[in-house]
């Protein structure tokens, strides 16, 4: 499996993508940052992201996307600019057919660490040892992306599982009932 990591942000939004399967070593594909001027328009940043999102699309195809779920901060505006900044990875996404899968920091945390609590700099080292590389991405942003994309690889085959089983269980109940009304 492909996928492509979005740590999104205004200012700096993460990019990463890593390809593999759960239990087998890992291989970084990409890892980069797309940047917009913090002085800039709004709207000019999000386009900016956009083509940087688009660009990343179309060299390095995943089959997925996975962004960081945007969660409350004491930070209005910091919270406004992650939100729009995944809006748009979302959309990319979207456009190509491509699932979008939203993980939050905590998740991605535990996946790649062990612990929901990890810092930046635990991440960072466990994104290194993980892809086998000789330095931590830089900046954390990137890293970031690259985390979420190991979150998703090792963590998609069992919420696709889960999903698949909630499913049969809908259809069944969906069948019971149907058989219950039928007249006798």
């Amino acid at each position: 499996m492909r996928v492509l990591g979005v740590d999104p942000g205004l200012t700096r939004c993460g990019i990463g993508v890593v390809e593999g399967v759960p239990g087998r070593p890992l291989t970084l594909i990409g890892v980069g940052v797309v940047r917009t001027p913090a002085d800039a328009e709004l709207g000019d940043r999000l386009v900016a992201i956009e083509r940087g999102i688009e660009a990343w699309l179309d060299e390095h195809r995943p089959e997925c996307v996975a962004v960081e779920r945007v969660f409350s901060q004491h930070n209005v505006r910091t919270v406004m600019g992650t939100a729009q900044a995944s809006a748009v990875a979302t959309l990319c996404a979207a456009r190509r057919g491509l699932p979008v899968a939203l993980h939050t920091p905590s998740e991605v945390k535990a996946a790649v660490t062990g612990s929901g609590r990890a810092d930046k700099a635990q991440v960072g080292a466990m994104v290194t040892r993980l892809l086998r590389l000789s330095e931590a991405p830089k900046p954390a942003d990137a890293a970031d992306a690259l985390a979420l994309a190991i979150c998703h690889i090792w963590r998609a085959p069992a919420t696709n599982r889960l999903q698949q089983a909630h499913e049969r269980a809908r259809t069944a109940s969906a069948r019971t009932a149907t058989v219950r009304k039928v007249p006798r």
